[in-house]
C-alpha cells in the first residue's frame, strides 16, 4: 500500500495521528501537497460521505473522520498557499438567523473541503446582510443555507431574496433537518440536500465540476 493510500484509510478510519504522520511521511518523500489532496483526502472523505449516504456509518464516524482530515490539512494548507494552489471552487456557508445549530452546517463545510472547496464559515445565527456580504466580498460560485428548526425555515427565504435581490451570480443550496427539495423549489433556491454525503455531489453539480 502506498503512502497516499496508508494516509486515505487513516483518514477514512478517523485515525487523526496516523493521518498527520503519514502525511509528514508523504511530504518527506516528495509529494506535492497538491497530489495529496487530490490523490488522498478526497478520495477518502468521498468514501466517507457515501458510506454515510448508505446508512453504513453515522455522524460521530463523520465527525471523526473530518478530525483527521483536518489534521493532515494543517500541515498541506501553509504549503499549499505558498505554491500558490487554490481550490477551483469557494463557498460560503452559514445556519440562518435565528437558528444556532451547527453541527449538519460544519459537517457539510467540512466534506466541502474534503472535496476541494474553500470554504468560508460564516457560523450561525447570520443575517441575510451578512450573507449578502460575502458573497460580495469572496464571489464563492456556491452559498450554502442551514436550518434545523421550522421556525426559522423561513429565514432561509429571506436570504435567497436578498441574494437575488443583490442579483448576485451564485448557485445557492439548501440543507437543515426541516428541509425538503419541495421548499427548496418554493423558496427559488437552486438545490437541496439531505445530509452532509449527498451535500458534495449537488454541490459539484451545482458548480459544474461533476
Amino acid at each position: 500500500m502506498t503512502t497516499l493510500e496508508q494516509i486515505a484509510e487513516a483518514i477514512a478510519s478517523g485515525k487523526s495521528k496516523d493521518a498527520r504522520a503519514l502525511t509528514q511521511r508523504a511530504l518527506d518523500e516528495g509529494v506535492p501537497p497538491g497530489d495529496i489532496v487530490d490523490r488522498a483526502l478526497v478520495p477518502a472523505m468521498a468514501s466517507v460521505g457515501d458510506k454515510f449516504k448508505r446508512n453504513e456509518i453515522f455522524v460521530p464516524e463523520m465527525l471523526i473522520a473530518a478530525r483527521a482530515m483536518k489534521e493532515s490539512m494543517i500541515l498541506l494548507e501553509p504549503r499549499l498557499i505558498a505554491a500558490g494552489i487554490t481550490p477551483k471552487f469557494t463557498a460560503v456557508i452559514g445556519t440562518v438567523q435565528g437558528d444556532l445549530h451547527d453541527i449538519g452546517k460544519n459537517l457539510v463545510a467540512t466534506m466541502w473541503k474534503g472535496a476541494n472547496f474553500r470554504v468560508i464559515d460564516l457560523g450561525t445565527n447570520v443575517p441575510p446582510a451578512k450573507f449578502v456580504a460575502a458573497i460580495q466580498e469572496h464571489r464563492p460560485h456556491l452559498v450554502g443555507l442551514s436550518a434545523l428548526l421550522t421556525t426559522t425555515m423561513p429565514a432561509i427565504g429571506e436570504v435567497v431574496r436578498a441574494i437575488r435581490a443583490a442579483a448576485l451570480p451564485v448557485k445557492i443550496m439548501v440543507g437543515g433537518a426541516p428541509i425538503s427539495q419541495q421548499f427548496c423549489d418554493e423558496i427559488g433556491a437552486d438545490g437541496y440536500a439531505q445530509d452532509a454525503g449527498s451535500a458534495v455531489d449537488k454541490a459539484q453539480l451545482l458548480v459544474g465540476a461533476a
